[in-house]
């Protein structure tokens, strides 16, 4: 018997050691490699909660030339700032009531007329607004004594190197070359740089930086240059090696401290902006700290930057899960993996900061740079299911924050508990939206990120740091749904928006996956409550005793229960699938009937208008295809050829010129994988949501099951 077991202990240690992920070969293969000007291929580094966008130089020489391709952004999540409200607008003066449940319920909408309240929404829209804080560039003059533009840059050879984080750059100007080293620190908001170029010894290679004016816009792509607004930006010469740039602003003061290594100054140019120059130098090491001005923080110097980088990204690979796909004879196996390995960069980059990422990242702004809650299901989850809880659990804080202003709205309302907001600023106030204010599909999430953390760590302690938010979410949903004496059921709407977005929020009730959400995480905290061995309410078990049945016509899960014509209407088949969501994003439920989702997702696979989605649909799909067990189809939900679902060679999912990169798209696909490797609880196959004919290769370690 000892025997048999140290055989079998010899043959799983061979197993195991046999399945381990040589990670540096597998990220280091999917190196992005740029070749010539591309305006949407654009590099980034960051930390999570800043990030630092370059064109082919390795900085940002040439914002306008790239501002209506992926533009070159230098973001921080603490960088908000409004305008003077001149006019002293009240957030009173966006709210309108509608008659919801038979009483009056206000909402922050966007408004028509008359003229006060219309200029009113917008100023709460656009303000506050996160800034694009500066331009790092070069300033590259010809022999001519002429400004080189874009065209003039020559011989491009730049690599992104996953695993470190490094940016190199090769150019070359009028055949003199330079080489360019771009990094930015991990737990500060710093980039460092190297240049190497005998353009310096001639000063004829300058580093500049350009502070932009906010423009208040749904977008800020960094390159509006004049402004009528009385900014300050002062320079102070600390040392021959340090110096520091202040820009005051409306409500935001903030600093770019500079260190370099090598004999150089800097100088104010004009206003806003200020050039660094070396002298008798062909080498330049330069940092620059991005902080609000009380913030005393001291500059890295260039290498310390780099061993930052070095070290945080090789720990960030380290961790966590993998997946390698290599032997493979399906062809689209290397681009899948491609596509993981540069989203897992992208998200890690710009969506691990204290508060949810906005859903363009810390690139450019989106809505103003407000992130959207319901959104960061597709940001964070997948952070989990890779077992990196952790870079989740960082946002989660966030929600005690605004929590009294989500139970603020819920009491506004005449609701209990807490309504989590939509579209919202840093501070967790809500934005005027005739579409968001109707959502709902974002208030389970807070419960569906605490059983996330619970899963990772099932410990009395994690209960009670989130139980109070799981539980007044609880509370919010139990009200919300409407007590119909005629049917004996509660109905959620009308007065809904549901996450496919074509829907008016008045005439709108009892959406299908709204519905299934409804009931999974009123179980969930019910389950909470037994473990923690606290009462649980009467009213959330009669809501979930006496929910809704999902809506059915012809055999199929309509989109809500007051669009029969779900599937006839051609606006009903746009935008999000989120029928699919039922099961899929979720765990099959009480309400479900498997056969009913079976037919539901062939019809939305015959039948949708694909080229009228958006990023994330994708993914949600092949979620719902492998837990309905048609891996085949999951992969090619993954692969479905739409504008949508177009990653770039920078990893980014592109979306259409309005919207050039969308980070949800890319945390999607991060999540349908961790599915399609781990599973979901019940599940028992190995990679269940990939072909079993021969043509998927898959190693994976390290994943964590979905609900």
């Amino acid at each position: 018997m000892k025997n048999y077991q140290l055989i079998t202990v010899f043959l799983f240690s061979i197993s195991a050691l046999a399945q381990k992920i040589d990670r540096k070969v597998l990220v280091t293969r999917h190196n992005v490699q740029i070749s010539a000007i591309d305006t949407l291929a654009s590099l980034t580094v960051g930390n999570g909660a800043f990030a630092f966008t370059v064109d082919a130089t390795g900085l940002q020489t040439f914002p306008k030339t790239y501002e209506h391709g992926i533009p070159l952004g230098t973001q921080s999540e603490w960088g908000w700032d409004s305008y003077k409200n001149t006019e002293n607008y009240k957030f009173s003066e966006t709210l309108r009531d509608y008659k919801q449940y038979g009483r009056d319920i206000s909402y922050t909408v966007q408004i028509k007329e008359p003229k006060r309240k219309v200029e009113a929404v917008n100023w709460f829209r656009q303000n506050p607004h996160l800034l694009q804080l500066g331009n790092l560039g070069f300033e590259i003059t010809k022999k001519d004594g002429s400004l080189a533009q874009s065209s003039d840059i020559k011989a491009i050879s730049q690599k992104l190197n996953v695993w470190t984080g490094e940016i190199e750059s090769y150019f070359e100007i009028e055949g003199t070359p330079v080489t360019v080293l771009t990094a930015s620190h991990q737990e500060k908001d710093e980039i460092g740089v190297k240049v190497k170029s005998d353009l310096l010894k001639e000063k004829r290679l300058k580093i500049s930086l350009r502070i932009p004016f906010p423009t208040g816009d749904w977008a800020d792509m960094g390159t509006k240059y004049e402004g009528k607004q009385d900014y300050k930006s002062e320079l102070i010469e600390k040392s021959k090696t340090e110096a520091v740039v202040t820009h005051k602003m409306d409500s935001i003061s903030y600093n770019v401290n500079f260190r370099w290594k090598g004999n150089a100054k800097i100088k104010k140019a004009s206003d806003h902006y200020f050039v660094v120059e070396a002298s008798d130098v062909n080498t330049l090491e330069l940092s620059a700290l991005f902080a609000l001005a009380e913030n005393k923080t001291k500059n890295s110097s260039f290498t310390e930057i780099q061993n930052s980088s070095i070290k945080g990204w090789e720990k960030f690979w380290k961790s966590g899960a993998a997946v390698d796909f290599s032997g493979s004879t399906d062809k689209r196996a290397n681009e899948l993996e491609r596509r993981i390995i540069l989203s897992q960069y992208l998200t890690k980059a710009q969506c691990t900061g204290k508060v949810p990422p906005q859903e363009t990242g810390l690139t450019y702004n989106s809505w103003y740079g407000k992130p959207h809650l319901e959104m960061h299901w597709w940001h964070g989850v997948h952070f989990a299911l890779w077992n990196r809880p952790e870079l989740l659990e960082k946002s989660l804080p966030w929600y005690q924050k605004v929590f009294d202003k989500a139970k603020n709205i819920a009491k506004r309302q005449g609701f209990e508990g807490a309504r989590w907001q939509k579209m919202v600023d840093a501070d967790g106030n809500e934005s005027p939206s005739s579409v968001g204010s109707f959502l709902i599909w974002q208030q389970p999430h807070f419960i569906t990120y605490a059983e996330l953390m619970y899963r990772a760590n099932p410990a009395n302690a994690v209960l009670n740091l989130y139980s109070e938010r799981v539980f007044a979410t609880a509370d919010f949903m139990a009200s919300f749904a409407y007590y119909d004496p005629k049917t004996d059921r509660y109905v959620l709407g009308p007065g809904v928006i549901p996450a496919q977005e074509r829907f008016k929020a008045m005439e709108t009730f009892n959406p299908t996956y709204e519905l299934a959400y409804w009931n999974w995480a009123l179980k969930t905290a019910i389950a909470w409550k037994k473990k923690l061995n606290q009462k649980v309410p009467e009213k959330w078990e009669t809501v979930l005793a006496k929910l809704s049945k999902l809506p059915v016509a012809d055999n199929v899960y309509l989109a809500t229960e007051s669009a029969t014509d779900s599937y006839t209407n051609p606006e009903f088949k746009t935008d999000h699938p989120s029928v699919l969501g039922t099961f899929g994003m979720l765990p099959e439920t009480s309400l479900l009937d498997k056969k009913i989702m079976k037919n539901t997702f062939d019809l939305v696979w015959n039948t949708w208008s694909w080229d009228k989605t958006w990023g994330w649909d994708f993914p949600m799909t092949a979620m719902s295809a492998a837990r309905l067990g048609m891996p085949e189809k999951a992969v090619d939900a993954l692969f479905m050829n739409v504008t949508t679902n177009t990653y770039l060679k920078n990893g980014h999912n592109y979306q259409a010129e309005r919207l050039t990169l969308y980070l949800p798209g890319n945390g999607g696909i991060l999540t349908a994988v961790a599915m399609m490797c781990a599973g979901w609880d019940g599940s028992t196959e190995e990679n269940p949501g990939f072909p079993k004919d021969g043509s998927w290769k898959v190693k994976s370690e390290g994943f964590k099951k979905m609900f």
